[in-house]
Formats: C-alpha cells, structure tokens, sequence
C-alpha cells in the first residue's frame, strides 16, 4: 500500500503545488501593486521555496546541444545505438562543418560512461558527459526507470547488468575503447572485463574507476554500515513493493524510487535544510545565479527511478555482505570473476579526499584485484577537497580530475600518476 499512499499524496499536492508558484509568481510580477508592498519578496521567496519541496521531481534531459571542440562550436544529437528492456546506449554524436575539425574527431578516443543505477537517472552525469565531449566520442548508458518496464519483460539482476555491459563493449568495439565507471557500476564493469578476458575476447584498451564499492570493507562509510547491519530479510520486507497500476510494469518488484531519496536525504538531513535556505535567502535578495545552482542541483537530485528489487537485493548481498569480488567468490551465470586474468587493459582508479559514499581505498582496491596488469600500466589519483560528487561533476571535476583522465587515456601521464599516487 506504501506505493498507493504515496501517488495518492502526489496528487493532493500538485494543486498546492501549483498554488504556490502562481502565487509566487504574482507577488513578484511588476505590473501588480501588491509588488511594492515591503516584504512581499520574503512571501514570494516562501511560497516559491514551499513550491519546490511539494513538487513532483520528473527525469531532465541531457540537453546537451553544442559544445566548443578544437576552436570551434560543434552541435551534439543524442542517438539510441541500443536499446534493451532496462537500458538504452546512448552515442552523442558530434557534427561539424569544418574539414579540419571532423578530422580531428574522428582521431578521438571512444568512451563508455557507465552511469549508475543507484536511484538518480543517468543524466546526474551531464556535466561529465559535457566535458568528456570536447576530446572524446562519448556514450554512456540510460538506465530505464523498473516502474516502466512491463512484467513480461523478465526480472533485472546484477548478472543481467554485467551482460549488457558485455554488450555494449562488444558493440562499440572493445580494441578502440575506454570504459568510466561512477561509483555503483565500477563492480559490474570489472566483472564483465574480467570475464570477457577469462574468455579470450578482446577487453577495452583501459578502465578508469571512479569511487566506487569495489572492496567496501577499506573505510566503511554509512551507506556500507547500513547493508551490513541489516539482514537481507530485512531489507526485502522494508524497502521493496510491487509497482502499482497504471504504470506500464505494474505488479514488478522493486526498490521505490521515493524509498531511496528519503534516504539520500535522511544521510545529510542538515545539509539539504541548509541549501534550502540559502535558496530562500538567494531569492530574497534576488541572487539569481545561486538560486539558479540550486534550482539545477535538485532538479537531478529529487528526480529518481525504481530499481527492479532483484538487481538491488542481489547487489546489496554481493558486494556489501559477502563482498565476493575482492574475495574471488564472485559467479555471475557460473562464471567465476577473476580480474587477474586481465592483462591489456590499463587501470586507472579515481577517489575523493572527501568522499562519504564510497570510503578511502575501495575503488584504489582494484590494483591488488588486477594481478595481471603491469604496474606500469596501472594508476591512481585522489582529488583533493573533492566529496562524491566532485569527481565527476562541477569545478573540482573539471580543473582537477578531468584532465588526469584525459591524459591517461591518450597514455602520456601514467608514469607521472604511478609515481605520484603508487598503489599498494
């Protein structure tokens, strides 16, 4: 019934909702008198902020129009390369009119983004794609919300994730390809490298793996605590529900949307009501440009999607509680997990100082897991001042991390990065 309850509240509130914008709207609107009586900014400013706590939250798109590649505005079309019953691969395909330009894209290297399917949508990483775009041919994955995907179609698991990684790989090519993994799939993306060299199959010409579980007993953090304080029993009874009518996969098993982002904020409760009322306070003083920030941030952050419970069942056990892959116990369809038997792949590990998802040393794990990879052919960077999110968007992403990224996948600063940040 928690489903039901909380559909039935969305729809009592979009009229306060919408209530609440108008009425904001009118109290700032110039050509009414009530405009200019002292105050009114401060009750325009509540009843906006009221607006934005009560509204529904819906997936943005990319948006990502035109970027400036090699001096010149290059337009971007997003183009569906493969579409699977919880995933698309998405190709932003760059055009140009310049000869010289083309050319010059053509020569850049190919990127896999692998997104997380950890509550927020794929588009949380916007500003990674954007940036990845100028120097690289970027795609990355567009997990489907669960609550749209029919019954009929089959359940989702974690061995499911690691085969659609598999054949993304193998679609693009893996001989001209880099694969970045954010946080949630830097488990999977190994899986599916180290099988894919079990095998003998062609691997990516490297990983880079950015803050993610890869052995999360290194620096437990509170999101590691709280899947291994709590039984599996306990997470089926308390977060999982069947999606109701009418959503296109009623009767699907899965982990609400709604659920995870109550816990995103239970983690920083003070944090989000700080920013909040920064907000408010921007408004008052009619401070666009940060009130636009946070118009920004929480329109990607509140918007979240169901997770189909098997997938999130059986990765709170693998990689929380029996932490299979650093113990080499890890099977996914019978296949045993082994990442030393990737030898041509290069390893990159990124982590931040600040990070409070995933802990100091989880993903720079990966190293002692990589046996077969050659030490000069393996780095790792900590951003410094950088928490979750810095790695792979805003400034710290940009000046800081990017550019170690972008270097090491044209191979001209690994030895400078091994040196710097030797793994142990």
């Amino acid at each position: 019934m928690l489903y039901q309850i909380y559909d039935f509240q969305k729809a009592l509130l979009q009229p306060l909702t919408s209530w609440a914008r108008a009425t904001s709207e009118t109290l700032l609107n110039v050509t009414n008198p009530i405009s200019l009586i002292p105050g009114s900014e401060r009750i325009a400013a509540s009843f906006e902020l009221l607006h934005r706590l009560g509204k529904e939250y819906k997936k943005t798109e990319f948006g990502i129009r035109s970027i400036n590649a090699y001096g010149s505005d290059v337009v971007v079309q997003e183009k569906v390369l493969l579409e699977k019953p919880f995933c698309k691969l998405i190709h932003f395909k760059r055009f140009a009119d310049d000869i010289d330009v083309i050319k010059s894209m053509q020569q850049d290297p190919k990127v896999l983004i692998v997104a997380p399917l950890s509550g927020h949508h794929s588009t949380l990483l916007r500003d990674t794609v954007t940036t990845m775009l100028q120097d690289h041919q970027v795609y990355i994955t567009d997990w489907t919300d669960a609550r749209m995907v029919p019954k009929d179609q089959g359940e989702f698991s974690l061995d499911e994730y690691v085969h659609y990684i598999e054949d993304f790989i193998r679609l693009i090519g893996a001989e001209d390809l880099h694969v970045i993994s954010v946080c949630q799939p830097t488990v999977p993306v190994l899986g599916a490298v180290s099988l894919m060299a079990s095998r003998g199959e062609a691997t990516p010409k490297s990983m880079i793996m950015m803050g993610g579980p890869i052995d999360a007993r290194n620096s437990p953090t509170q999101v590691n605590s709280l899947a291994t304080n709590k039984s599996i029993e306990w997470f089926e009874s308390h977060t999982i529900y069947n999606v109701p009518p009418p959503y296109p996969g009623a009767g699907r098993r899965v982990y609400p949307g709604f659920l995870q982002h109550l816990g995103f904020i239970a983690m920083n409760p003070s944090n989000h009501m700080q920013s909040h009322w920064d907000y408010f306070q921007n408004l008052v003083r009619g401070d666009e440009l940060d009130a636009k920030a946070h118009i920004r941030f929480y329109d990607e952050y509140n918007a979240v999607l169901d997770m189909d419970a098997n997938y999130y069942l059986q990765t709170i056990k693998t990689v929380f509680k029996d932490h299979a892959l650093p113990n080499g116990t890890w099977e996914v369809s019978g296949e045993l997990v082994k990442p030393e038997s990737i030898k041509h792949t290069r390893l990159l590990t990124v982590e931040g100082e600040l990070d409070d998802i995933s802990g100091s040393g989880q993903t720079r794990a990966a190293h002692k897991l990589c046996a077969g990879i050659p030490d000069e052919n393996k780095a790792h960077y900590e951003a410094s001042g950088a928490g979750h999110y810095g790695i792979f968007s805003g400034r710290r992403w940009r000046k800081q991390v990017y550019p170690r990224i972008q270097a090491f996948i044209r191979g001209n600063e690994i030895k400078k990065l091994s040196k710097l940040e030797s793994p142990s």
